[in-house]
């Protein structure tokens, strides 16, 4: 076992598949030498060489649309958009032709590829270097949608990624990059995508949440406790496809939860989950389904602080639906 941060998990779960299979290929802005923004892909280009970790030009649409050609043709790219802010370039070479290419060839092709992009708030990038896109992928069949929140779960599920015959959007929350750090098993493994994790349990109260919002959901749940409050928090990991019966039996469990995301509100991923329960088990619900979230508005630079959910807000909406 490694102790290891979250950026380090996702360099060292690139290494291993580089290591293992020649197909697999890294491609991006600065990835080679430089080792990208964050360094994630440190070294690979020193150890694999500038013919499986490459640069790209300043161009989303011609990363993604080269990584899919690569995949058609027997290759495992792995395409990194330097923040998920500037994939919306690429957006029609994802879910157009990426998410489409098994259903439209008829199962004749697929891309088996993974786009690795940092997202969400917490390191002061304002608009530009902080939003939280994963609905917009949700809603597209054909792609799946993977979101860490641990070191392990980083490896791990880039593993499953790059192993996946179909394309995989996997966003890294950049907050807990350096902020989190945790066992990591050497050489290869796997989680399997569309699990949930059980990172507390808990009888009175269940949290869903997912990325950067995990930390803070265990620190709330800590808090309800000393009111005794017994919270169960879930992290979600993959979006989609979404453990929906994980999902469901958790809610029945406690028969009150919270789901928190930094995205906005209005159509953001706790919608979803709001109506999978509303549908699906609302007569084992004893209060409304409460959602903890970044506001509608354009991500703030200074008061980033106060559009960020914290402990605060969602331990307010727990002790909310627990009294309900």
């Amino acid at each position: 076992m490694s102790n290891l941060t979250l950026i380090q998990a996702v360099n060292d779960a690139l290494h291993t598949t580089m290591q293992a299979d020649p197909s697999v290929h890294v491609l991006g802005e600065d990835v080679g030498k430089k080792g990208g923004v964050f360094l994630a892909t440190e070294n690979l280009t020193n150890e694999f060489g500038e013919e499986r970790c490459f640069n790209t030009p300043l161009s989303e649409d011609g990363i993604v649309g080269t990584a899919i050609g690569m995949a058609m043709n027997g290759l495992k790219p792995v395409a990194e958009i330097q923040f998920q802010d500037f994939i919306f370039p690429a957006f029609d070479q994802i879910v157009s032709e990426a998410a489409k290419l098994r259903y439209r060839s008829g199962g004749q092709y697929t891309a088996p590829l993974v786009i690795r992009t940092p997202y969400g708030g917490g390191i002061r990038g304002g608009l530009y270097h902080s939003q939280s896109g994963e609905a917009y992928f949700c809603h597209t069949p054909g792609l799946k949608v993977v979101i860490p929140s641990t070191p392990h779960d980083a490896k791990g599920l880039l593993i499953s990624a790059i192993e996946d015959p179909d394309p995989v959007l996997f966003l890294e929350p950049k907050a807990l990059y350096r902020a989190v750090k945790g066992e990591v098993p050497e050489g290869h493994y796997t989680v399997d995508l569309s699990t949930v994790r059980e990172v507390r349990a808990g009888k009175d109260v269940t949290v869903f949440c997912y990325g950067a919002m995990v930390p803070v959901a265990e620190k709330a749940a800590e808090a309800a406790a000393a009111q005794g409050i017994d919270t169960r928090v879930i992290d979600l990991r993959t979006l989609l496809p979404l453990d929906e019966e994980a999902v469901l039996d958790a809610a029945r469990s406690t028969g009150r939860v919270v789901v928190v995301h930094e995205a906005p509100r209005f159509c953001g991923f706790g919608a979803e989950i709001s109506a999978l329960i509303a549908e699906h088990a609302i007569e084992y619900m004893e209060a409304p389904v409460a959602r903890v979230t970044g506001f509608d508005t354009p991500f703030p630079n200074t008061l980033e602080h106060h559009y960020l959910p914290d402990q605060r807000r969602v331990l307010d909406a727990i002790e909310r639906v627990a009294h309900y």
